[in-house]
């Protein structure tokens, strides 16, 4: 058989390096990818173990300068209660996302615990993973 028309795969190329800078893409999204949160504030959270649930109605944040936010819509601790109740009427199993930033006085949280308490909804405490 004669070989000279037909063109050799050189050993140099080849898909593996490919294959790894497509693996290494993959890794760097799946790791950064949770990091990402939409609607959530830049906050510093307390340090904890454990683990949060992902189910999310709302996300109450308070600042360490002491301001209030539902979701990312700024309100005034006034307006708090009522903002909750009108936001997850309806909804089957209403829970609050509460992040507290480091520094905030325990009273802070506490209230919107109570008002979560008397309205009947459920609140998840959000903290940074030690």
């Amino acid at each position: 058989m004669n070989l000279r028309g037909r063109n050799k795969v050189s050993p140099e190329f080849s898909m593996s390096s490919m294959t790894d800078i497509v693996f290494l893409l993959l890794v760097f999204f799946l790791l950064t990818s949770p990091a990402i949160t939409p609607e959530a504030l830049d906050l510093i959270l307390p340090k904890a173990k454990g683990k949060s649930s992902n189910v999310q109605n709302i996300s109450v944040s308070i600042t360490n300068k002491l301001q209030y936010y539902v979701d990312d819509e700024r309100i005034t601790q006034s307006r708090l209660e009522s903002t909750l109740v009108s936001r997850l009427q309806g909804q089957n199993e209403p829970t609050i996302i509460l992040r507290a930033e480091e520094g905030v006085p325990i009273e802070k949280a506490v209230g919107v615990m109570d008002i979560a308490n008397r309205n009947k909804f459920k609140v998840i405490l959000a903290v940074k993973p030690d």
